[in-house]
């Protein structure tokens, strides 16, 4: 099956309602970026708050108290307990024709489990978070559609999906700038926070949600209208509006953050799982029509260790997302995690977005159990603080169907030796590339690489040619890096000292070309120095 950008539209103008409650959250986020940020109330009660992680997870709520379920409605809401990490209350409103009403928590809407607490003794809490429900792969069974826990974090699931990925409501200074403006001091990653969300109640027999947040942190604040139509793949689409106060370096929109421990372009050896990963890479749609890949790397396996960050310029986009392109169990044998069943998160701007750059962030981490590839849109133009700034995009949970270059797209790349060993300085990958491109060409066809290395290494080899084992085309790449001190490049062995003065990465970038025709998406790869 061809795997092409997903096109799926919503319907077009929102209700009077949704634009209404849009409009009022909208106005109370704008009143907020003229005041000073107000910190919010903690208020957990000190047995709460003492809960670790499993003490937390032990609180359930109930089922049958989901929120519509006496309606009938295809959409339940179930609500998290506040206490471990979310220990600042989140209100949550309905919203229906009659008006607004906020919800509040009962004591017997939870199952504590085996914690010993009195919940009667402890004064109105509110919510941490909430999940969404929907019949999602069975009509006989409503399962988790979205969640919504944590800052402005959230995910969701298209048919047959397991958890993976987030994505974030907004992402502010997630990594220091050595050329921010004069006078303005870092204060590491600020992570706004949803604080308020309306739900509205749907009709009988509705096909999708509407969800309406406001966004606060100390730097921005924000109103977020989610509409969610569940399917093969999930689709939300997204509208905002942000004001931001003054101090914010790098505004991040749209972003996504994901996991990648190793994979095929970075083997460990230890582990008994070939590779472990909630994303294997980036993907950009740029506003030329150019398809690009780069598989994401761990800079855990770089010498020296640091975050690795990375960034492609274009105006107007057509799509950017974090791709989970492995999708055969054989690849992770990893029974309980399934990430062969995690989804990709594409996102399709609506509108002009302009001139900016999709940012890839790139952090070391040796436990999966981490977050550690970070991907967003940056303007080039920030927004002035205190004027509204919108923002519209279509964001999709892909498996089955994902969003792929039209004509062939890269399916694995893979790094070193093979039968010799390699020259101090020598690096070999081999990336493999399949698609409808590149089956339509003639058995007699010659495809030739297009390679670029960059200033500090040559190409030793290019050569592309057909996978005959399971279809496609290979591309084998040699390249010799030429910034190397005289005495690496010289010595016979590849086991050398890297000396203390590090060389700069590799930037290396290649496409299939047949005749005067482009074949494949743009493959790129960052290979840091080992």
């Amino acid at each position: 099956m061809v795997c092409v950008l997903v096109a799926t539209l919503l319907a077009g103008a929102p209700s009077a309602q949704a634009q209404g409650t849009f409009d009022l959250v909208a106005e109370q986020a704008r009143a907020l970026a003229a005041q000073p940020y107000r910190a919010p109330a903690k208020v957990l009660p000190a047995e709460l708050a003492a809960l670790k992680y499993d003490g937390h997870r032990d609180i359930r709520f109930k089922p049958e108290r989901a929120l519509w379920r006496k309606d009938g409605l295809p959409f339940e809401v179930m609500f998290f307990h506040p206490g471990w990490l979310f220990d600042a209350p989140v209100r949550i409103h309905e919203v229906t024709p009659q008006g607004s009403r906020e919800l509040t928590v009962a004591a017997d809407d939870f199952d504590y489990g085996r914690n010993k607490l009195n919940p009667s003794s402890w004064p109105k809490l509110g919510f941490a978070g909430f999940r969404v429900h929907y019949p999602l792969n069975s009509d006989k069974y409503k399962d988790e559609l979205v969640v919504f826990l944590g800052a402005s974090y959230f995910r969701a699931l298209g048919q047959g999906q397991r958890y993976g990925l987030s994505a974030r409501g907004m992402a502010l200074d997630t990594v220091d700038r050595p050329n921010r403006p004069e006078g303005v001091q870092y204060t590491g990653e600020e992570f706004p926070r949803f604080s308020q969300f309306w739900l509205e109640k749907p009709a009988a027999g509705a096909d999708r949600l509407t969800i309406h947040a406001l966004l606060e942190s100390p730097r921005a604040t924000g109103a977020y209208t989610f509409v969610i139509v569940p399917g093969e793949s999930t689709v939300m689409e997204v509208r905002s509006r942000i004001f931001l106060r003054a101090g914010v370096t790098t505004l991040g929109l749209a972003p996504l953050t994901s996991m990648f421990l190793h994979g095929e372009n970075q083997q460990d050896a230890g582990d008994f799982r070939p590779e472990v990963h909630d994303s294997d890479g980036l993907q950009v749609l740029t506003g030329d029509g150019e398809w690009i890949w780069r598989p994401v790397i761990n800079p855990h396996f770089a010498r020296p260790r640091g975050t690795i960050t990375t960034s492609f310029s274009t105006t107007n986009p057509r799509g950017f997302g974090l791709m989970q392109r492995d999708r055969a169990f054989l690849r992770y044998e990893d029974l309980e995690a399934r990430y062969e069943l995690r989804p990709s998160a594409w996102i399709e701007p609506i509108g002009q977005w302009g001139a900016g750059r999709v940012e890839l962030v790139q952090l070391p981490t040796d436990e999966e159990i981490h977050d550690n590839i970070v991907a967003y849109w940056k303007p080039d133009v920030m927004p002035a603080a205190g004027q509204p700034f919108e923002i519209a995009y279509r964001l999709s949970w892909q498996k089955a169907r994902e969003a792929r270059a039209p004509s062939s797209w890269v399916t694995q790349t893979r790094r070193g030796r093979s039968y010799g060993r390699l020259a101090a300085g020598e690096e070999k990958f081999v990336i493999d590339f399949a698609g409808p491109g590149l089956d339509a060409l003639p058995a007699d066809a010659t495809v030739e690489p297009v390679v670029d290395v960059g200033p500090n290494a040559k190409v030793l080899e290019a050569v592309a040619y057909r996978n005959d084992a399971v279809g496609g085309w290979r591309l084998t790449l040699r390249v010799q890096r030429t910034d190397l001190p005289a005495y690496a490049t010289n010595t016979a062995s590849a086991d050398f000292t890297v000396p203390s003065t590090q060389p700069a990465p590799l930037e290396l970038r290649a496409f299939l070309r047949h005749q005067k025709d482009t074949v494949s998406e743009t493959w790129t790869y960052l290979h840091p120095t080992h």
